[in-house]
């Protein structure tokens, strides 16, 4: 996470001030609170007049904090908009984010959009980067697309920073999120941005972008989606051709208790707290005041692990959760490159190449790209340039020829982490 001195003042103030936040109306449908990981960061991302009727909306803006890895904006806001609750159903609620624009002066019809969707961060409100700042890896692969002439919309996700929880991995909700984002920026930067914007998204990111382009057609047909990109691939086919060798289940103390307090556990479900040995009890007090980091050094100083951190073995605890990174595979409308490092040892390569598999079994038009020595963390940055190319191939109107015929299993590094160390 990014940790600068002015980020840890600002998280150690939402902390504090957690417990000033009312709890949820009698009529409300969305739950807020500490509990959820809500904090009052600041009145920016607090919305108390009534919220419009659509999705998309931009309510407010303000100046971004500066980040030393982004040189290349001429504009950076944090912003706020409306977008549509999936998991509780609760409506039109406000999601928060930040825009870039390049320097200089706009192209004919405008900068082309990307749409970035974060890896995992935690789910309470501090871990928003509109708050903290983007971590130093994220921020300079904004930068690169700013340099290289597009603007930049990251949704923070519903919940972080927005009130009520953040639906964390349920691709739906994150795509939605995704994808108002770039309905408030069309809208509120029209005369500088171009009908033409790209996805991508990295781990937990990759989901919500392959969600957003899964559901656009249906959820945002307004939105002139051209093409997604995806690398650290966490999206589970179930009916795909492919079956991984190695376990599909991210099953350690950090990203289990994040699901259970981020919308996995089905209605009616024992409760987060239930689930939670006391053992583990600052973990997931971890979570819903700090980020990832701060849970895993707590797990380190506890001797927290998968074997004491719940009631039950986390077998059974993985079992109660809904089945939220599985997809069905469908042929999209638009083309995909996916980015796999195979030296990844968090999300291994066999399971990526279960994800490729099932997408070109359904026809899509899809580039799998693979890069020797790249890790989890690494291979977001290896895979830029492809991801470059692509998008201006797909401006100039060129599209890659698939390489479905081509692809065949990688061999793993090691099994998915049962750990603490990982690092989306």
């Amino acid at each position: 996470m990014f940790t600068t001195p002015i980020a840890k003042s600002l998280m150690a103030l939402a902390i504090v001030s957690a417990l000033a936040i009312p709890q949820a109306r009698a009529d409300s449908l969305l739950p807020v609170g500490p509990k959820v990981g809500d904090q009052n960061l600041s009145p920016f991302y607090r919305w108390s007049e009534t919220l419009p009727e659509s999705a998309g909306v931009m309510l407010r803006k303000e100046p971004m904090l500066a980040q030393p890895e982004i040189t290349s904006a001429a504009l950076a806001e944090r912003i706020l908009y409306t977008s549509s609750d999936l998991r509780w159903h609760a409506g039109i609620v406000p999601v928060s984010g930040t825009l870039y624009l390049p320097k200089g002066e706009p192209p004919a019809g405008g900068w082309p959009l990307v749409a970035w969707a974060h890896g995992t961060l935690g789910v309470s409100d501090s871990c928003a980067p509109s708050w903290t700042g983007h971590k130093p890896r994220d921020a300079t692969y904004i930068q690169r697309w700013l340099e290289s002439g597009f603007a930049v919309v990251a949704t923070d996700y519903q919940g972080l920073g927005g009130p009520g929880p953040h639906p964390y991995l349920i691709w739906q909700a994150e795509g939605r999120s995704v994808l108002d984002g770039v309905r408030a920026a069309l809208s509120a930067y029209r005369d500088r941005l171009a009908s033409k914007v790209f996805v991508t998204g990295q781990s937990q990111g990759s989901g919500a972008a392959l969600g957003a382009t899964v559901i656009a057609e249906s959820y945002a047909p307004d939105v002139p989606l051209v093409a997604t990109v995806a690398t650290g691939l966490v999206s589970t086919f179930p009916d795909g051709p492919y079956k991984p060798p190695h376990t599909t289940a991210i099953g350690s103390p950090i990203y289990t208790s994040l699901m259970l307090l981020g919308g996995s556990l089905p209605d009616g479900a024992p409760s987060a707290d239930d689930l939670v040995a006391d053992k583990g009890k600052p973990v997931l007090t971890a979570a819903r005041e700090s980020c990832t980091t701060e849970m895993r050094d707590i797990a380190r100083q506890d001797g927290i692990t998968v074997d004491n951190v719940y009631v039950e073995p986390i077998a059974n605890v993985l079992a109660r959760l809904t089945a939220i990174t599985d997809m069905k595979a469908v042929r999209l409308k638009v083309p995909l490159l996916l980015g796999t490092g195979l030296a990844d040892s968090t999300l291994v390569p066999t399971r990526q190449y279960a994800e490729v598999a099932a997408l070109c079994a359904a026809g899509n038009e899809l580039v799998w790209k693979t890069y020797p020595g790249a890790t989890h963390n690494g291979g977001l940055n290896a895979a830029f340039p492809d991801a470059l190319a692509f998008f201006r191939g797909m401006l100039a109107g060129q599209k890659p020829p698939s390489n479905c015929a081509e692809i065949s299993e990688p061999g793993a590094p090691g099994e998915a982490t049962q750990g603490i160390a990982f690092n989306d």
